[in-house]
């Protein structure tokens, strides 16, 4: 069974600009920029049925399509630097949707996440760089920003069990299509179900 993450998918335009910043760092190793993407939920590696279980419960979370942005570059691991990341600006439609996406999995028996929820695209893996050296990348691009884009859904991705950053395969996409609270209720059909792919 392949490891399972939900995440937002980046626009190609933010992509674009974050491929710019690759290079100029000994030790890394970058992530290909279609491979790009903010992790919402880490699943890990599960069986078919529960695979299907969250296809099922991630279906029913409503929300509003938003903007994000890019903001800024950062290291995890400050003595130890492990990984390169872009921020994003401070959303409360994502966090309200991270919220939905963890609440929705946990209630179908995942762990709850030990981490707290960090909104970051990941730009490189990091192999025992020096500390200087990414002080000096990151004080040269730190001011990075992309444009605001629109998010209109999230998907559930698979991954290799590898390393990390990719290849990642779209296995479902959720669309954002919720325009306002007081439509719930009003009547209109609701979509069909998600087709599992576990089968």
């Amino acid at each position: 069974m392949p490891r399972l993450f939900v995440a937002l998918e980046i626009s190609r335009d933010a992509a674009m600009r974050l491929a710019l910043l690759r290079g100029g760092l000994p030790a890394a190793r970058w992530i290909d920029p279609e491979n790009y993407h903010l992790t919402l939920r880490f699943i890990g590696d599960v069986e078919a049925r529960f695979a299907d279980e969250a296809v099922a419960a991630l279906d029913r979370i409503e929300a509003a399509p938003f903007d994000l942005q890019l903001l800024g570059l950062d290291a995890f691991g400050s003595k130890k630097p492990h990984s390169i990341y872009a921020g994003v600006a401070p959303s409360p439609a994502l966090e309200a949707l991270q919220g939905d996406v963890d609440r929705a999995l946990r209630r179908i028996g995942l762990a709850p996440d030990a981490k707290k929820f960090t909104p970051h695209v990941t730009l490189a893996r990091l192999r025992q760089p020096k500390v200087e050296d990414v002080a000096r990348y990151l004080a040269g691009r730190g001011d990075f920003r992309s444009a605001p884009f629109r998010v209109g859904r999230f998907v559930l991705f698979s991954s290799k069990d590898s390393v990390g950053g990719g290849p990642y395969l779209v296995e479902e996409a959720f669309d954002l299509t919720l325009r306002q609270r007081q439509e719930i209720g009003s009547g209109a059909p609701m979509p069909a179900p998600a087709a599992a792919l576990w089968r």
